[in-house]
């Protein structure tokens, strides 16, 4: 039987706060065995640990660039403090989410430009300190980010995933070429998305892996448009368990059945975080 393996899930959103263990038993119903839970603050590191071991679940710990703000000065030892707390959890899989975001104007101007370039670069330094994987925040920030990785890899490969991937051809094999995969969601079944389907149909299979980004980035068939719900129409959640199904729009771009594309994007997460390996075995 094909199971799913959900590389970036917020289950500690507050939208799911009432209700996490039923949204959890919904994807488990889909048969998606495995969800990778990544913090965005330090205030969220127990919470994604604990639900990690409640759902039999993984989760990475880091200080997503959109919360640079509100970081304190002492956030990234704090980090440093936690990865050594957990260095021998097997449930602890990366350093993340961490990255650059040149989308919103506030973070692409001084100060905080500069602010979330060096959370960026220092958690990459810890990620190699800790012997973690990365799992990347990308968001018109690709050329930065592949700077970071490798200034600090020095030559060395990196494992990890370029989250929610939608750069260029180029940009996306130069993260293959550093050793990251690439994350595809809910965005790909846009039909107007016409870079990032003709990524995900392109892009050599074992460079994809799944994600929801739940509750974040719904599929088509959650989106309202904003007359629609000004009309009344509900805004539909996104769920983990929502991956079979944009799986099998991934699959019907590729031209593969359901089965092969769970085994290749299975195999390919347990490539980009190694200890999930020993997770799904057990």
């Amino acid at each position: 039987m094909r199971f799913w393996i959900d590389t970036h899930c917020h289950l500690d959103a507050a939208e799911f706060s009432p209700d996490v263990q039923m949204v959890r038993a919904r994807a488990a119903a889909e048969n998606v065995a495995h969800c990778v839970l990544p913090a965005v603050q330090v205030k969220d590191f127990e919470r994604v640990r604990t639900l990690a071991h409640e759902f039999g679940d993984s989760y990475a710990l880091g200080i997503h660039p959109l919360y640079v703000k509100q970081a304190q000065d002492d956030d990234l030892a704090r980090l440093d403090a936690a990865l050594t707390a957990q260095r021998d959890e097997p449930r602890l899989v990366a350093v993340g989410e961490i990255g650059l975001d040149y989308f919103v104007p506030e973070l692409l101007a001084s100060p905080l430009r500069e602010r979330q370039e060096f959370f960026y670069v220092e958690q990459l330094k810890l990620a190699r300190q800790h012997g973690l994987p990365v799992i990347l925040h990308v968001r018109r920030s690709a050329d930065m980010l592949l700077k970071g990785l490798r200034a600090i890899g020095n030559g060395t490969p990196w494992q990890g995933i370029a989250h929610a991937f939608n750069g260029s051809a180029q940009q996306a094999q130069a993260f293959i070429t550093f050793g990251l995969k690439l994350g595809f969601g809910g965005a790909l079944t846009y039909e107007r998305a016409e870079n990032l389907r003709r990524l995900a149909t392109t892009l050599p299979l074992e460079a994809i892996v799944l994600e929801t980004d739940a509750p974040d980035m719904p599929p088509h068939w959650l989106y309202q448009t904003a007359e629609a719900r000004a009309a009344g129409a509900p805004q539909g959640r996104n769920e983990p368990g929502e991956l079979p199904r944009i799986a099998q729009v991934l699959a019907g771009l590729r031209g593969l059945d359901a089965e092969t594309l769970a085994v290749a994007t299975t195999r390919n997460a347990m490539a980009a975080l190694p200890r999930l390996q020993a997770l799904l075995a057990s």
